[in-house]
């Protein structure tokens, strides 16, 4: 197995993008809000610490000026620090549910960027590995591409059940031909050499034609009246996008 490092390297530099626009455009602006928050929480706690001192200084006062009023004093004073604390308590617990919902949203929306952030990698990598294959098989001869097709398709058929290999005979009888779709055109000679390949396993006197689909990129395609043997590569791209996406919807 060959590691394809320009994709690796692609997918690398794209996390990296990604992690860094996170970054600067969520992550931190969700920090600063809580902060901001938490702030603003601390400074509603020292108001009412400083309510609380000033409550404290006022019964002082009312304690100098009436030492006969002990239980009056004590109970004003108890009354207003409980106050005080019950108002900071609230405050600072409703800072913290706020500060765990943007949290959760941040990850939540962190979770989702890198989701289509891969989803976008693989997309990439599926059309630059077919970039990449096309022009490497642009180099080769045709005549070895299409030893390469042949051989492949023959030793398919050859490899199927019995009864599935005759059901597919039966479908080029009463005059049916098989249609052999290819992404170039086969000299003549090829197309003979192919004809007789397939004749081997399918049966000498069926009828082969031949056209041609650039779509397919590479390889070919069996056209049977009910059936079709598909040895593309445009079908392996296609599977390979259908994956992609399929593992997206997943999620």
């Amino acid at each position: 197995m060959k590691l394809d490092w320009w994709t690796i390297g692609l997918q690398t530099v794209n996390f990296i993008v990604l992690v860094w626009l996170l970054n600067r455009f969520l992550y931190k602006p969700v920090l600063g809000m809580i902060d901001a928050r938490k702030a603003e929480v601390q400074r509603q706690y020292d108001d009412a610490r400083a309510a609380d001192n000033l409550a404290q200084s006022l019964l002082s006062d009312i304690e100098s000026q009436r030492t006969g009023m002990a239980s009056e004093r004590a109970a004003v004073l108890k009354a207003a620090a409980e106050q005080a604390r019950g108002i900071g308590e609230a405050r600072r617990s409703q800072a913290q549910r706020d500060a765990d919902v943007l949290l959760d949203v941040a990850r939540k929306a962190l979770a989702t960027e890198r989701e289509l952030a891969l989803e976008e990698a693989r997309r990439v990598a599926v059309d630059l590995g077919s970039e990449i294959a096309q022009r490497l098989l642009a180099d080769l001869p045709l005549q070895l591409r299409a030893e390469a097709w042949i051989e492949r398709i023959e030793d398919h058929i050859s490899g199927l059940p019995e009864p599935d290999r005759d059901a597919l005979s039966r479908q080029l009888t009463d005059g049916e031909s098989l249609t052999v779709v290819t992404a170039v055109l086969l000299p003549a000679a090829t197309a003979d050499a192919w004809r007789e390949r397939l004749r081997r396993p399918l049966g000498r006197g069926i009828n082969i034609a031949f056209e041609v689909k650039s779509e397919l990129i590479a390889g070919a395609e069996l056209h049977f009246p009910m059936a079709v043997l598909r040895f593309s590569w445009q079908s392996a791209l296609d599977a390979a996008r259908a994956e992609v996406g399929g593992h997206v919807d997943a999620h």
